[in-house]
This record gives C-alpha cells, sequence and structure tokens, in this order.
C-alpha cells in the first residue's frame, strides 16, 4: 500500500503544476480544472516522491509538481504496475493506461530542471470512479 504525498494541478500543458491539498476528481475526466484532464487515456498522472528524490540526489532542488504529476505517491513503484491495474486512491478508483511517455520538445520542465523523469518513471490512468483525493490518502492495488 502506497500514499498520496501531493495533489497537483496546472491551467497550462508543459509547465510544472502546483500543490493544492486535495483535488476533485471526475469520472472518465480527471482532475477538475487541470490542463491535462479530457476524455482521453492520459487523464491523471502519477510520480512517486521516490523518483522525484533520484533528481534531488543529483543535486537538483525539485518538489513534487515540478514534473507536472497530478499525483506525486510514495511507497509503490509505479512504474511497475502493468496496464490494468486499478487503484483505489482516496475515493476514487483509476484504471493505469500508459507507463512514462516521450518527452515532447521545448518541455518547460526539462528547460527548467535540467531533465524529467516523467518519461520513464511517470504513469497515467483514467479514472473509472470520481471522487475527492487529498495529501496522506492511502493507494490501494487491487
Amino acid at each position: 500500500m502506497g500514499k498520496v504525498v501531493s495533489v497537483n494541478i496546472s491551467d497550462t500543458k508543459g509547465i510544472a503544476k502546483k500543490p493544492i491539498g486535495s483535488g476533485l476528481f471526475i469520472e472518465d475526466y480527471g482532475l477538475e480544472n487541470d490542463a491535462h484532464s479530457g476524455s482521453w487515456h492520459r487523464q491523471v498522472s502519477l510520480l512517486a516522491i521516490e523518483s522525484i528524490n533520484k533528481m534531488r540526489k543529483e543535486g537538483l532542488e525539485v518538489y513534487p509538481g515540478d514534473f507536472a504529476e497530478n499525483i506525486t505517491t510514495e511507497g509503490i513503484v509505479v512504474y511497475e504496475l502493468p496496464i490494468g491495474t486499478k487503484l483505489k486512491i482516496g475515493e476514487t478508483v483509476q484504471e493505469v493506461t500508459q507507463i512514462g511517455k516521450e518527452c515532447h520538445t521545448g518541455c518547460e520542465i526539462a528547460k527548467t530542471v535540467g531533465k524529467c523523469v516523467m518519461p520513464k518513471e511517470g504513469i497515467f490512468t483514467k479514472v473509472l470512479k470520481g471522487g475527492t483525493i487529498k495529501e496522506e490518502d492511502s493507494i490501494e492495488i487491487y
């Protein structure tokens, strides 16, 4: 079992997200008012604090949301979860739809941070059951 370290949002794609404490995740849409939400397979992005800490060990000053993830997790190696895995996060149920991504050229995150762990260690989900997710909520795999 893991937990939510941070819930993060931005109104523009390709930039770092800001922690908001809690957020409403809408079924088949994603985080309310987030730039990446919509009716597609990458509604919500997750990245582990362990991945962020790897970048910190390289001397980068990075924080939850800096890699544009909606949910910063702890205690689960998210990029090892198979596609189709269901997660109960807070009040929501989400399904893993993609592991990693191709990093697009000109990404603000890579420019600001120097390099990005999201392409290899981030994952994407689709919201099957909506609800609220807040910091410290548990994450269960089932």
